[in-house]
């Protein structure tokens, strides 16, 4: 037998046991690989249902958090019981329509009957709420029955929040349903218990819902299911708490396996005739789509708590720290500070640069957040120009102030915008955790009333919270609401005049409106304080045309030749601030010569465009601008002038010195001579004594204001003096 036919069975041997091992081989790897892919595919599967799952929770509580912040409130429970439509309409419900999105808001009262209803941003008829009750009613009952019971405490000891939620079909739509109470805020209002009135809020389901939770998790062609369309794999059921399927939420699967599958096709192919380098390059290639995956998996948790713009933490992120920092700052007895910063004036950098210098001045503001902090801290961007600093490990609350000093100083560097050096400033709200059970929320607002307070200050500056910022907050919130309902005809709220005089004494000339506001439990608030209040809460609008418009009522059913109205800075940055003048005129039919507006000096120094065609129109009109107290701010000569002013007012302080000072003797001369030198009418206030009346009507000043005079009259006194009268609407000098 030859060596040939020896060496033949033995080649057929080795050649059929690679062959076999070869097989045997790329069996193994396919098996493995088609495992591989199926369970790539399911666990990516499981993790894209958690992420909705998580999502849908969170939409949950979004919708709780947004609605605590009206039911949780004595102004809620005060109006819903006074069935004060208007307001519920702004604050209950289109306010949540608007503002949040809540498609459906019903109050009802203790026995579950309906005082309002909005639907899609629209006010509707109470009776509205039946088609919705058979869906609604068991969360409601739930909710009672859980009002019923003792209370209970969370756990970190404070009340255990009140709400019933669900998921819910209205109108074959689902729909996330949440109830809560009205309650009072504080101990000023008491509710008996069973008799609160309930809040229910419903956000339907839709694709721009789905669609927030997928973009948030990177997952494609998201959109919700009807119960008669097939579902795939790829999906996820809305149920409610009886168990029953509302609908389906579903998506564009991601297959990572069969990614990796198709990829590794040609190797495969090419592993029939090389195994051992098909094998090598599989095990590469496995490694290297491991590696993408995880990548992709990275890139997708690094997306979902940090901020596109900058590269910091977002809210959710900083939250989680926040609490983390403070649960162990609590057990390791350590103190926290949070600052709350907020660029000053950003919004004007948006509105003359544009919004890309505005992204620009958000990162440059980041990096220079971060080079000054230290690395055990964190800086978050909380939206817009607002950021958040957590500083762990303070000693006292100089450590956050010297922080804060730190960051004020980088700000007072240029800002390299669009080719341009933009200097900008920053305010910052401190707030320090002082109790072990410093709660996360609590301290966030504690630095974002601080916040307000640096910004109401005057801003670039810092401001630690004090204890009594928040009943200093609840005092102005509670006097705003008040001289709303003032106004609203609530009563209190009054004009008085003074009347202005001639040179003789008793001659009146016209006179000067003031706002007095009596308080039912106050008495006589002073007015430069509720005024300020109305101006900060954006009231002075609302308060000024009240002012104007019964004045101008009152002066033309009068003998009265002019009445004058004092006007906000604000009111004239209003665009139709002339024509709302010219509407009351026309409406109360006094002639715009009988009417004076007296504004400050601090209104021609802004040198706004706005304001300045305001009163360009004003004088149009026929109506005379007085500028008030004239001494005592900055106004140059060629203000005066560019402005044609119709009369100054010497101010008050001035006049009182007149007969003890003659300094201020020479200052009133010199007023009333630039007055006369300028052609315009001039008013000396506060005129008090005989000595002051005759130095002024020596010096030319032949329009007199004060005590000696007359002080501020009701309305049937002055119309008591000779001549003044209603029905008698031929505007003369009077004698008194």
């Amino acid at each position: 037998m030859s060596a040939g036919a020896h060496r033949s069975p033995l080649t057929y041997q080795v050649t059929l046991t690679v062959l076999v091992l070869a097989a045997l081989a790329l069996l193994m790897v396919v098996g493995l690989g088609s495992y591989a892919m199926v369970q790539a595919d399911r666990t990516s599967l499981e993790r894209q249902k958690i992420f909705f799952a998580n999502g849908l929770q969170d939409q949950i509580a979004a919708v709780e958090r947004e609605q605590e912040s009206v039911t949780v409130w004595d102004d809620s429970v005060s109006n819903a019981k006074a069935n004060n439509q208007t307001w519920m309409v702004e604050n209950l419900s289109v306010w949540m329509y608007s503002y949040y999105g809540h498609n459906r808001v019903y109050v009802l009262d203790e026995a579950n009957r309906p005082i309002h209803a909005m639907r899609e941003g629209q006010v509707v008829a109470p009776a509205a709420y039946g088609e919705d009750e058979p869906a609604l009613l068991p969360t409601i009952e739930k909710l009672r029955r859980l009002i019923a019971q003792p209370a209970k405490e969370n756990a970190s000891g404070g009340p255990l929040k009140l709400v019933a939620e669900d998921l819910v079909s209205l109108d074959g739509r689902p729909a996330i349903l949440s109830v809560m109470p009205l309650v009072p805020s504080s101990d000023r209002v008491f509710q008996a218990p069973g008799s609160e009135y309930l809040h229910v809020s419903a956000e339907f389901i839709d694709d721009a819902v789905v669609g927030r939770i997928a973009e948030k998790y990177l997952l494609d062609g998201a959109h919700l299911l009807p119960l008669s369309q097939p579902v795939g794999s790829a999906s996820i059921p809305l149920v409610d708490s009886r168990g029953v399927i509302l609908g389906y939420v579903g998506w564009d699967q991601e297959r990572p396996g069969l990614t990796l599958v198709r990829k590794a096709g040609p190797a495969l192919i090419l592993a029939v005739l090389v195994a051992a380098s098909v094998l090598a390059f599989l095990l590469r290639r496995l490694r290297r789509a491991s590696s993408a995956l995880q990548i992709s998996q990275s890139q997708a948790q690094y997306l979902a708590f940090h901020d596109t713009l900058t590269g910091l933490p977002n809210r959710a992120l900083f939250e989680d720290r926040l609490r983390r920092v403070l649960l162990t700052a609590n057990h390791d007895g350590v103190k926290v500070a949070l600052l709350y910063l907020d660029i000053d004036r950003f919004k004007h950098v948006n509105d003359t640069l544009g919004h890309p210098a505005g992204d620009e001045l958000v990162r440059q503001t980041a990096s220079r957040l971060q080079q000054t902090i230290r690395e055990v801290d964190t800086v978050a961007r909380l939206g817009g120009d607002e950021f958040a600093i957590i500083l762990i490990d303070v000693r006292d609350v100089r450590d956050a102030e010297d922080m804060s000093e730190r960051l004020q100083q980088k700000f007072q560097l240029p800002f390299s915008l669009m080719d341009d050096q933009v200097f900008v400033s920053a305010s910052i709200g401190i707030a320090l955790s002082t109790a072990p059970e410093t709660d996360a929320d609590d301290l966030l607002r504690r630095a974002d009333i601080a916040l307000y307070e640096a910004k109401r200050n005057g801003r670039g500056r810092y401001q630690v919270f004090a204890g009594d910022m928040d009943d200093l907050l609840l005092r102005k919130r509670k006097v705003e609401s008040e001289l709303r309902n003032a106004l609203a005809g609530g009563g209190g709220i009054k004009l008085t005049y003074q009347p202005i005089f001639a040179a003789d004494g008793r001659t009146i000339l016209g006179a000067e409106a003031l706002v007095r506001w009596t308080h039912e439990v106050h008495g006589a608030l002073p007015t430069q304080q509720f005024i300020a209040i109305a101006e900060e809460r954006g009231m002075i609008g609302e308060l000024g045309k009240w002012a104007l418009l019964e004045a101008c009522r009152f002066a033309a059913g009068t003998r009265l030749p002019w009445v004058a109205v004092n006007v906000s800075p604000l009111q004239l940055r209003d665009v139709g601030f002339a024509e709302q003048v010219a509407s009351i005129l026309a409406e109360t039919g006094l002639a715009p010569g009988r009417l004076q507006l007296e504004i400050t000096e601090s209104v021609l120094l802004e040198n706004n465009d706005t304001t300045l065609t305001a009163l360009a129109k004003l004088r149009r009109l026929g109506i005379s601008v007085v500028l008030d107290d004239f001494g005592t701010g900055y106004s140059s000569l060629g203000y005066l002038r560019r402005h044609a002013i119709d009369k100054l007012k010497i101010d008050r302080s001035f006049v009182r010195l007149l007969d003890e000072d003659s300094s201020a003797t020479a200052i009133v001369r010199a007023l009333i001579d630039l007055a006369i030198a300028l052609d315009v009418e001039v008013t000396a206030e506060g005129v008090e004594t005989e000595v002051q009346k005759a130095l002024l009507v020596g010096m030319g000043c032949h329009q007199l204001q004060g005590y000696l005079l007359a002080p501020p009259l009701e309305p049937f006194q002055l119309l008591g003096l000779p001549g003044l009268s209603l029905g008698q609407n031929e505007p003369a000098p009077v004698r008194a």
